[in-house]
Protein backbone atom coordinates (compact mmCIF):
# COMPACT_ATOMS: atom_id res chain seq x y z
CA UNK A 1 0.00 0.00 0.00
CA UNK A 2 1.21 3.45 -0.76
CA UNK A 3 1.42 6.81 1.41
CA UNK A 4 -1.73 8.11 -0.78
CA UNK A 5 -4.22 5.17 0.36
CA UNK A 6 -3.32 5.12 3.75
CA UNK A 7 -3.88 9.07 3.52
CA UNK A 8 -7.26 8.45 1.99
CA UNK A 9 -8.18 5.91 3.97
CA UNK A 10 -7.13 8.34 6.97
CA UNK A 11 -9.07 10.99 5.86
CA UNK A 12 -11.99 9.07 4.89
CA UNK A 13 -12.29 7.83 8.81
CA UNK A 14 -11.40 10.68 10.25
CA UNK A 15 -12.40 14.63 10.75
CA UNK A 16 -9.41 15.19 13.27
CA UNK A 17 -6.11 15.29 13.26
CA UNK A 18 -3.94 12.77 14.82
CA UNK A 19 -0.43 11.79 15.07
CA UNK A 20 0.94 9.28 12.15
CA UNK A 21 3.83 7.11 11.96
CA UNK A 22 4.72 6.36 8.63
CA UNK A 23 5.90 2.85 7.71
CA UNK A 24 8.43 1.76 5.22
CA UNK A 25 9.89 -0.95 3.85
CA UNK A 26 13.63 -2.46 3.16
CA UNK A 27 13.90 -0.10 -0.27
CA UNK A 28 12.79 2.86 2.72
CA UNK A 29 9.60 3.34 0.84
CA UNK A 30 6.61 4.50 2.54
CA UNK A 31 4.02 1.61 2.56
CA UNK A 32 1.46 2.63 4.71
CA UNK A 33 0.54 4.90 8.52
CA UNK A 34 0.11 3.68 11.83
CA UNK A 35 -1.77 6.15 13.59
CA UNK A 36 -0.05 6.78 17.21
CA UNK A 37 -3.63 8.15 18.79
CA UNK A 38 -6.73 6.62 18.02
CA UNK A 39 -9.52 5.72 19.47
CA UNK A 40 -11.58 2.43 20.45
CA UNK A 41 -14.37 3.09 17.47
CA UNK A 42 -11.68 3.96 14.97
CA UNK A 43 -9.93 3.16 12.21
CA UNK A 44 -8.03 -0.03 13.50
CA UNK A 45 -12.02 -1.79 13.41
CA UNK A 46 -11.51 -1.26 9.64
CA UNK A 47 -10.63 -4.36 7.44
CA UNK A 48 -9.21 -1.61 4.90
CA UNK A 49 -6.47 -0.62 7.92
CA UNK A 50 -5.66 -4.40 8.07
CA UNK A 51 -4.06 -4.30 4.55
CA UNK A 52 -1.45 -2.06 5.69
CA UNK A 53 2.26 -3.91 5.76
CA UNK A 54 4.39 -3.35 8.54
CA UNK A 55 6.93 -4.36 10.89
CA UNK A 56 5.11 -3.27 13.94
CA UNK A 57 1.14 -3.78 14.60
CA UNK A 58 -1.09 -1.96 16.40
CA UNK A 59 -2.61 -3.50 19.78
CA UNK A 60 -6.46 -2.68 20.36
CA UNK A 61 -8.53 -3.71 23.04
CA UNK A 62 -12.46 -4.66 21.80
CA UNK A 63 -14.73 -1.83 22.50
CA UNK A 64 -17.26 -4.39 23.62
CA UNK A 65 -14.74 -4.96 26.62
CA UNK A 66 -14.46 -7.69 28.74
CA UNK A 67 -16.79 -10.84 28.20
CA UNK A 68 -17.65 -12.62 31.70
CA UNK A 69 -17.94 -16.76 30.59
CA UNK A 70 -20.30 -18.56 33.53
CA UNK A 71 -20.14 -22.35 34.03
CA UNK A 72 -22.80 -23.89 36.61
CA UNK A 73 -20.56 -26.19 38.12
CA UNK A 74 -22.24 -25.93 41.37
CA UNK A 75 -25.04 -28.22 40.20
CA UNK A 76 -22.80 -31.17 40.53
CA UNK A 77 -20.80 -29.92 42.94
CA UNK A 78 -17.91 -29.66 41.00
CA UNK A 79 -14.98 -27.25 42.57
CA UNK A 80 -16.64 -27.16 45.60
CA UNK A 81 -14.54 -26.78 48.96
CA UNK A 82 -15.33 -26.45 52.86
CA UNK A 83 -14.97 -22.00 51.79
CA UNK A 84 -15.96 -22.17 48.41
CA UNK A 85 -19.05 -24.39 48.80
CA UNK A 86 -20.70 -23.17 45.49
CA UNK A 87 -18.55 -22.21 43.14
CA UNK A 88 -19.71 -21.32 39.54
CA UNK A 89 -16.44 -21.79 37.54
CA UNK A 90 -16.78 -18.47 35.35
CA UNK A 91 -13.30 -16.30 33.90
CA UNK A 92 -12.94 -12.48 32.49
CA UNK A 93 -12.10 -13.12 28.96
CA UNK A 94 -10.36 -9.87 27.31
CA UNK A 95 -9.38 -9.85 23.75
CA UNK A 96 -6.69 -8.07 22.21
CA UNK A 97 -6.94 -7.35 18.16
CA UNK A 98 -4.51 -5.61 15.90
CA UNK A 99 -4.52 -4.49 12.87
CA UNK A 100 -3.73 -8.06 11.51
CA UNK A 101 -7.62 -10.00 11.59
CA UNK A 102 -5.42 -13.37 11.90
CA UNK A 103 -3.55 -12.43 14.73
CA UNK A 104 -5.57 -11.35 18.34
CA UNK A 105 -4.73 -12.02 22.16
CA UNK A 106 -6.75 -13.53 24.74
CA UNK A 107 -6.45 -14.05 28.24
CA UNK A 108 -8.63 -14.59 31.46
CA UNK A 109 -8.94 -14.11 34.94
CA UNK A 110 -10.22 -16.93 36.54
CA UNK A 111 -13.03 -16.20 39.24
CA UNK A 112 -15.96 -18.49 41.09
CA UNK A 113 -19.08 -17.05 40.17
CA UNK A 114 -19.89 -13.29 41.75
CA UNK A 115 -17.74 -10.93 41.42
CA UNK A 116 -15.98 -11.57 37.67
CA UNK A 117 -17.97 -8.82 36.78
CA UNK A 118 -16.02 -6.62 39.33
CA UNK A 119 -13.07 -7.63 37.68
CA UNK A 120 -13.71 -6.79 34.00
CA UNK A 121 -14.72 -4.10 35.16
CA UNK A 122 -11.26 -3.42 36.79
CA UNK A 123 -9.61 -4.13 33.66
CA UNK A 124 -11.61 -1.71 31.84
CA UNK A 125 -9.73 0.84 33.49
CA UNK A 126 -6.38 -0.18 31.95
CA UNK A 127 -7.12 -0.23 28.32
CA UNK A 128 -6.11 3.09 27.82
CA UNK A 129 -2.45 2.42 28.26
CA UNK A 130 -2.55 -0.28 25.58
CA UNK A 131 -4.81 1.35 23.04
CA UNK A 132 -3.13 1.83 19.36
CA UNK A 133 0.17 0.45 20.95
CA UNK A 134 2.66 -1.12 18.81
CA UNK A 135 2.93 -3.98 19.28
CA UNK A 136 6.66 -4.45 18.73
CA UNK A 137 7.00 -1.46 21.11
CA UNK A 138 5.00 -3.10 24.03
CA UNK A 139 7.34 -6.41 23.69
CA UNK A 140 10.48 -4.36 23.79
CA UNK A 141 8.82 -2.41 26.90
CA UNK A 142 6.47 -5.27 28.25
CA UNK A 143 8.48 -5.14 31.49
CA UNK A 144 8.10 -1.27 32.26
CA UNK A 145 4.06 -1.70 30.80
CA UNK A 146 3.61 -4.32 33.53
CA UNK A 147 5.02 -1.98 36.38
CA UNK A 148 3.06 0.88 34.91
CA UNK A 149 -0.04 -1.18 35.54
CA UNK A 150 0.82 -2.52 38.96
CA UNK A 151 2.40 0.61 40.15
CA UNK A 152 -0.48 2.63 38.84
CA UNK A 153 -0.35 5.67 41.23
CA UNK A 154 -4.61 5.59 41.55
CA UNK A 155 -5.66 2.17 40.76
CA UNK A 156 -2.86 0.61 43.13
CA UNK A 157 -4.87 1.90 46.30
CA UNK A 158 -7.14 -0.67 45.61
CA UNK A 159 -4.12 -3.30 45.91
CA UNK A 160 -1.38 -2.92 46.01
CA UNK A 161 -0.31 -5.73 44.08
CA UNK A 162 -3.22 -8.09 45.35
CA UNK A 163 -6.73 -8.89 45.06
CA UNK A 164 -9.55 -7.62 42.04
CA UNK A 165 -6.45 -5.02 40.90
CA UNK A 166 -3.39 -7.60 40.39
CA UNK A 167 -6.06 -10.27 39.15
CA UNK A 168 -6.93 -7.68 36.13
CA UNK A 169 -3.56 -6.90 35.60
CA UNK A 170 -3.00 -10.60 35.21
CA UNK A 171 -6.04 -11.06 32.69
CA UNK A 172 -4.73 -8.11 30.72
CA UNK A 173 -0.82 -9.85 30.88
CA UNK A 174 -1.86 -13.00 30.13
CA UNK A 175 -3.71 -11.49 26.93
CA UNK A 176 -0.29 -9.77 25.65
CA UNK A 177 1.49 -12.93 26.38
CA UNK A 178 -0.94 -14.48 24.17
CA UNK A 179 0.13 -11.85 21.79
CA UNK A 180 3.41 -11.87 21.73
CA UNK A 181 4.06 -15.56 21.42
CA UNK A 182 1.55 -15.80 18.28
CA UNK A 183 3.74 -12.96 16.75
CA UNK A 184 6.82 -14.97 16.95
CA UNK A 185 4.77 -18.46 16.01
CA UNK A 186 5.92 -20.05 19.52
CA UNK A 187 3.50 -21.62 22.41
CA UNK A 188 4.89 -19.22 25.04
CA UNK A 189 6.68 -21.62 27.19
CA UNK A 190 9.02 -21.92 23.87
CA UNK A 191 9.10 -18.29 23.41
CA UNK A 192 10.06 -17.67 27.09
CA UNK A 193 12.77 -20.55 27.26
CA UNK A 194 14.31 -19.64 23.90
CA UNK A 195 14.21 -15.70 25.25
CA UNK A 196 18.22 -14.62 25.78
CA UNK A 197 18.59 -14.15 30.06
CA UNK A 198 18.88 -10.81 29.92
CA UNK A 199 15.74 -9.92 27.89
CA UNK A 200 13.81 -12.03 30.55
CA UNK A 201 15.42 -10.25 33.57
CA UNK A 202 14.38 -6.83 31.73
CA UNK A 203 10.59 -8.00 31.78
CA UNK A 204 10.81 -8.47 35.96
CA UNK A 205 10.77 -6.44 38.54
CA UNK A 206 12.71 -6.63 41.63
CA UNK A 207 10.52 -3.89 43.81
CA UNK A 208 10.45 -5.05 47.47
CA UNK A 209 11.93 -8.23 46.79
CA UNK A 210 15.84 -7.45 46.00
CA UNK A 211 17.09 -8.21 49.59
CA UNK A 212 16.21 -11.73 48.70
CA UNK A 213 16.26 -12.12 44.69
CA UNK A 214 18.86 -9.29 42.94
CA UNK A 215 18.48 -8.66 39.30
CA UNK A 216 22.67 -10.37 39.24
CA UNK A 217 20.86 -13.43 41.09
CA UNK A 218 18.29 -14.20 38.95
CA UNK A 219 20.27 -13.55 35.83
CA UNK A 220 22.76 -16.10 37.34
CA UNK A 221 20.38 -18.17 37.44
CA UNK A 222 19.08 -18.02 34.27
CA UNK A 223 22.80 -17.99 32.55
CA UNK A 224 23.29 -21.47 34.31
CA UNK A 225 20.87 -23.18 32.70
CA UNK A 226 21.79 -22.28 29.32
CA UNK A 227 24.29 -25.01 28.30
CA UNK A 228 21.63 -28.04 28.98
CA UNK A 229 18.47 -26.30 28.39
CA UNK A 230 17.98 -28.29 25.00
CA UNK A 231 18.24 -31.96 26.89
CA UNK A 232 15.27 -30.52 29.12
CA UNK A 233 13.06 -29.82 26.35
CA UNK A 234 13.60 -32.76 24.24
CA UNK A 235 12.89 -34.71 27.61
CA UNK A 236 9.62 -32.84 27.63
CA UNK A 237 8.63 -32.88 24.75
CA UNK A 238 8.85 -36.88 24.85
CA UNK A 239 7.87 -37.58 28.69
CA UNK A 240 5.82 -34.75 29.43
CA UNK A 241 5.00 -33.04 33.07
CA UNK A 242 3.81 -35.14 36.19
CA UNK A 243 0.37 -34.04 37.44
CA UNK A 244 -2.13 -34.92 40.38
CA UNK A 245 -5.61 -34.70 40.25
CA UNK A 246 -8.41 -33.46 42.27
CA UNK A 247 -11.05 -35.17 40.24
CA UNK A 248 -12.12 -37.76 43.09
CA UNK A 249 -11.72 -35.22 46.11
CA UNK A 250 -14.33 -32.53 45.70
CA UNK A 251 -16.30 -32.34 48.82
CA UNK A 252 -20.00 -33.91 48.46
CA UNK A 253 -19.25 -36.55 46.29
CA UNK A 254 -21.11 -39.61 47.42
CA UNK A 255 -18.68 -42.34 48.52
CA UNK A 256 -19.68 -44.97 45.22
CA UNK A 257 -18.23 -41.57 43.34
CA UNK A 258 -15.27 -41.43 45.33
CA UNK A 259 -14.74 -44.81 44.60
CA UNK A 260 -15.37 -44.89 40.87
CA UNK A 261 -13.34 -41.74 39.89
CA UNK A 262 -10.59 -42.97 41.94
CA UNK A 263 -9.65 -45.94 39.87
CA UNK A 264 -10.72 -44.65 36.61
CA UNK A 265 -8.17 -41.73 36.93
CA UNK A 266 -5.68 -44.60 38.20
CA UNK A 267 -6.10 -46.62 34.88
CA UNK A 268 -5.49 -43.32 33.09
CA UNK A 269 -1.94 -43.41 35.03
CA UNK A 270 -2.91 -40.94 37.76
CA UNK A 271 -0.60 -41.75 41.16
CA UNK A 272 -1.24 -38.11 43.24
CA UNK A 273 -5.07 -37.62 44.44
CA UNK A 274 -5.75 -34.36 46.16
CA UNK A 275 -9.07 -34.39 48.46
CA UNK A 276 -10.65 -31.23 49.99
CA UNK A 277 -11.47 -31.34 53.48
CA UNK A 278 -12.45 -29.17 56.13
CA UNK A 279 -15.70 -29.26 57.28
CA UNK A 280 -15.49 -32.36 59.61
CA UNK A 281 -13.05 -34.06 61.12
CA UNK A 282 -14.31 -37.38 61.77
CA UNK A 283 -15.76 -37.09 57.94
CA UNK A 284 -12.45 -35.83 56.77
CA UNK A 285 -10.65 -38.96 58.26
CA UNK A 286 -13.59 -41.26 56.58
CA UNK A 287 -13.10 -40.51 53.58
CA UNK A 288 -8.91 -40.31 53.58
CA UNK A 289 -9.52 -44.11 54.93
CA UNK A 290 -12.00 -44.70 51.86
CA UNK A 291 -9.48 -43.16 49.42
CA UNK A 292 -6.63 -45.01 50.98
CA UNK A 293 -7.95 -48.45 50.73
CA UNK A 294 -9.18 -47.95 47.25
CA UNK A 295 -5.60 -46.72 45.60
CA UNK A 296 -3.64 -48.60 48.12
CA UNK A 297 -0.01 -47.39 49.61
CA UNK A 298 1.91 -47.12 46.38
CA UNK A 299 -0.09 -43.58 45.52
CA UNK A 300 -0.23 -40.58 47.28
CA UNK A 301 -2.79 -38.48 48.62
CA UNK A 302 -2.31 -34.32 49.39
CA UNK A 303 -5.56 -32.63 51.25
CA UNK A 304 -6.60 -29.24 51.05
CA UNK A 305 -8.30 -27.36 53.59
CA UNK A 306 -8.72 -24.49 51.59
CA UNK A 307 -7.97 -21.62 54.31
CA UNK A 308 -10.86 -22.92 56.82
CA UNK A 309 -8.98 -23.29 59.94
CA UNK A 310 -7.16 -21.45 62.17
CA UNK A 311 -3.16 -22.22 63.69
CA UNK A 312 -4.77 -24.31 66.50
CA UNK A 313 -7.20 -26.32 64.44
CA UNK A 314 -4.69 -26.95 61.61
CA UNK A 315 -2.55 -28.52 63.78
CA UNK A 316 -4.89 -30.46 65.15
CA UNK A 317 -6.66 -31.26 61.76
CA UNK A 318 -2.99 -32.25 60.27
CA UNK A 319 -1.69 -34.35 63.57
CA UNK A 320 -5.05 -36.62 63.25
CA UNK A 321 -4.35 -36.77 59.63
CA UNK A 322 -0.71 -38.18 59.72
CA UNK A 323 -1.48 -41.66 59.44
CA UNK A 324 -2.68 -41.38 55.94
CA UNK A 325 0.96 -40.65 54.81
CA UNK A 326 0.20 -37.27 53.01
CA UNK A 327 2.06 -35.74 50.20
CA UNK A 328 1.44 -32.53 51.44
CA UNK A 329 -1.32 -29.97 53.47
CA UNK A 330 -2.64 -27.07 50.92
CA UNK A 331 -3.83 -24.20 52.45
CA UNK A 332 -5.17 -25.27 56.02
CA UNK A 333 -4.97 -21.37 57.50
CA UNK A 334 -5.25 -18.17 56.05
CA UNK A 335 -3.10 -17.52 53.16
CA UNK A 336 -1.74 -13.91 54.44
CA UNK A 337 -0.76 -15.69 57.72
CA UNK A 338 3.27 -16.08 57.42
CA UNK A 339 3.81 -16.51 61.01
CA UNK A 340 0.69 -19.01 61.14
CA UNK A 341 2.17 -21.39 58.44
CA UNK A 342 5.60 -21.24 60.48
CA UNK A 343 3.73 -22.37 63.82
CA UNK A 344 1.90 -25.29 62.07
CA UNK A 345 4.88 -26.44 60.80
CA UNK A 346 6.81 -26.72 63.95
CA UNK A 347 4.04 -28.93 65.24
CA UNK A 348 3.23 -30.87 62.55
CA UNK A 349 7.00 -32.68 61.94
CA UNK A 350 7.10 -33.70 58.51
CA UNK A 351 3.98 -33.26 56.85
CA UNK A 352 4.59 -31.02 53.97
CA UNK A 353 2.46 -27.36 54.28
CA UNK A 354 1.83 -26.28 50.50
CA UNK A 355 -0.22 -22.61 49.80
CA UNK A 356 0.37 -20.12 47.36
CA UNK A 357 -2.33 -20.27 45.11
CA UNK A 358 -4.41 -17.27 46.88
CA UNK A 359 -0.75 -14.98 47.68
CA UNK A 360 -1.39 -11.78 46.59
CA UNK A 361 1.92 -11.17 44.60
CA UNK A 362 5.07 -11.71 44.69
CA UNK A 363 5.93 -9.94 48.59
CA UNK A 364 3.71 -12.96 49.94
CA UNK A 365 6.13 -15.31 48.46
CA UNK A 366 9.15 -13.62 49.69
CA UNK A 367 8.14 -14.10 53.19
CA UNK A 368 6.84 -17.15 52.94
CA UNK A 369 10.04 -18.57 51.02
CA UNK A 370 12.13 -16.59 53.10
CA UNK A 371 10.50 -17.53 56.63
CA UNK A 372 10.95 -21.51 55.38
CA UNK A 373 7.05 -21.26 56.65
CA UNK A 374 6.27 -22.88 53.04
CA UNK A 375 7.28 -26.42 51.82
CA UNK A 376 5.87 -26.20 48.48
CA UNK A 377 4.97 -23.23 46.41
CA UNK A 378 2.06 -23.28 44.45
CA UNK A 379 1.78 -20.37 41.97
CA UNK A 380 -1.53 -19.08 40.33
CA UNK A 381 -1.70 -18.11 36.82
CA UNK A 382 -4.49 -15.38 37.39
CA UNK A 383 -3.75 -14.52 41.06
CA UNK A 384 0.16 -13.10 39.79
CA UNK A 385 0.52 -10.86 37.64
CA UNK A 386 1.49 -13.24 34.39
CA UNK A 387 4.45 -14.49 33.06
CA UNK A 388 6.16 -11.17 34.41
CA UNK A 389 6.09 -11.98 38.31
CA UNK A 390 5.30 -15.58 38.00
CA UNK A 391 8.98 -15.77 36.60
CA UNK A 392 10.60 -14.10 39.70
CA UNK A 393 8.45 -16.07 41.75
CA UNK A 394 9.81 -19.43 40.20
CA UNK A 395 13.49 -17.66 40.83
CA UNK A 396 12.98 -17.19 44.49
CA UNK A 397 11.46 -20.47 45.15
CA UNK A 398 15.00 -21.55 43.22
CA UNK A 399 17.18 -19.36 45.78
CA UNK A 400 15.49 -21.16 49.02
CA UNK A 401 15.20 -24.68 46.59
CA UNK A 402 11.53 -24.86 47.60
CA UNK A 403 9.78 -27.47 44.44
CA UNK A 404 6.75 -25.49 42.84
CA UNK A 405 3.63 -27.42 42.58
CA UNK A 406 1.78 -24.86 40.18
CA UNK A 407 -2.15 -24.58 41.08
CA UNK A 408 -4.79 -25.41 37.94
CA UNK A 409 -8.14 -26.23 37.78
CA UNK A 410 -10.82 -23.81 37.19
CA UNK A 411 -11.30 -22.37 33.98
CA UNK A 412 -8.42 -22.51 31.58
CA UNK A 413 -5.88 -22.83 34.30
CA UNK A 414 -4.47 -25.93 32.94
CA UNK A 415 -4.21 -24.67 30.15
CA UNK A 416 -2.21 -21.80 31.26
CA UNK A 417 -0.45 -23.97 34.14
CA UNK A 418 1.23 -26.22 31.35
CA UNK A 419 3.13 -23.58 29.83
CA UNK A 420 4.59 -22.07 33.24
CA UNK A 421 5.92 -25.84 34.39
CA UNK A 422 7.93 -26.18 31.16
CA UNK A 423 9.79 -22.58 32.29
CA UNK A 424 10.54 -24.08 35.43
CA UNK A 425 11.62 -27.14 34.37
CA UNK A 426 13.87 -26.20 31.64
CA UNK A 427 14.82 -22.61 32.46
CA UNK A 428 15.22 -22.50 36.34
CA UNK A 429 14.85 -25.55 38.45
CA UNK A 430 16.55 -27.87 35.69
CA UNK A 431 14.26 -30.99 37.59
CA UNK A 432 10.93 -32.65 37.42
CA UNK A 433 11.59 -35.32 40.14
CA UNK A 434 8.96 -35.45 42.93
CA UNK A 435 7.25 -32.37 41.47
CA UNK A 436 4.05 -32.51 40.17
CA UNK A 437 1.30 -30.15 38.49
CA UNK A 438 -2.66 -29.95 39.74
CA UNK A 439 -4.66 -31.25 37.01
CA UNK A 440 -9.12 -31.00 36.66
CA UNK A 441 -10.77 -32.41 34.15
CA UNK A 442 -13.17 -30.26 33.67
CA UNK A 443 -14.28 -27.41 31.05
CA UNK A 444 -11.62 -28.16 28.01
CA UNK A 445 -14.02 -28.87 25.66
CA UNK A 446 -14.63 -24.88 25.42
CA UNK A 447 -11.02 -24.28 24.17
CA UNK A 448 -9.58 -24.68 20.88
CA UNK A 449 -5.69 -25.26 22.72
CA UNK A 450 -6.83 -27.93 25.53
CA UNK A 451 -4.50 -29.17 26.90
CA UNK A 452 -3.50 -32.86 26.53
CA UNK A 453 -2.71 -35.63 29.34
CA UNK A 454 -1.02 -38.21 28.46
CA UNK A 455 -0.55 -41.18 31.31
CA UNK A 456 -1.20 -39.01 33.61
CA UNK A 457 1.04 -36.25 32.28
CA UNK A 458 1.39 -32.77 30.55
CA UNK A 459 2.33 -33.10 27.23
CA UNK A 460 4.09 -29.93 25.88
CA UNK A 461 1.55 -27.62 23.96
CA UNK A 462 2.29 -26.90 20.56
CA UNK A 463 0.44 -24.60 18.80
CA UNK A 464 1.18 -20.85 19.04
CA UNK A 465 0.33 -18.75 22.13
CA UNK A 466 -0.69 -19.16 25.73
CA UNK A 467 -3.35 -22.10 24.68
CA UNK A 468 -6.08 -19.84 26.33
CA UNK A 469 -8.08 -18.94 22.98
CA UNK A 470 -12.04 -20.12 23.76
CA UNK A 471 -14.46 -21.59 21.17
CA UNK A 472 -17.00 -18.24 20.15
CA UNK A 473 -19.69 -20.87 20.42
CA UNK A 474 -19.02 -21.43 23.98
CA UNK A 475 -18.59 -18.07 24.87
CA UNK A 476 -21.69 -16.97 23.33
CA UNK A 477 -23.35 -19.65 25.06
CA UNK A 478 -22.07 -19.20 28.63
CA UNK A 479 -21.53 -15.45 28.59
CA UNK A 480 -23.43 -13.68 31.45
CA UNK A 481 -26.42 -12.90 31.93
CA UNK A 482 -27.33 -12.82 28.08
CA UNK A 483 -25.73 -16.09 26.69
CA UNK A 484 -27.95 -18.77 25.57
CA UNK A 485 -27.36 -21.24 28.54
CA UNK A 486 -28.22 -18.57 31.59
CA UNK A 487 -30.99 -16.88 29.39
CA UNK A 488 -32.96 -19.97 29.67
CA UNK A 489 -31.90 -21.24 33.39
CA UNK A 490 -31.83 -17.86 35.25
Amino acid sequence: MKLIDALEICFKYWNNNRACKQIRNEANEVVGVVFREISIDGLLADENFAKLESSGLNVRYGKAGPKLAFFPTSKDLTGSDAIHTDPDYSATYVTAFTNDPALKGYGIAFTIGKGNDIVAECIKHFFPIFENMDLNDLENNIGKLWFKCVDHSQLRWLGPEKGVVHMAVSAIFNCLWDLIAKKHKKPLWQFVVESEPEKIVSWLTFKYIEDVLTPEEALAILSNNQNDKQKRIDTVLQEGYPSYTTAAGWLGYSDEKIIQLCREYMAKGWKHFKIKVGLDLDADVKRLELIRKTIGDDCFIMVDANQQWNVEQSIKHINAYKKFNLFFVEEPTSPDDVMGFAKIKKEVGNVRLATGEACGGRIMFKQFLESGAMNICQIDSCRLGSINEIITVLLMAHKFNVPVFPHAGGVGLCEYVQHLCMIDYILINGSKNDKVVEYQDSLHEHFIYPCKIENGNYMPPLDHGYSIEMKEKSVNEFSFPNGEYWKNNI
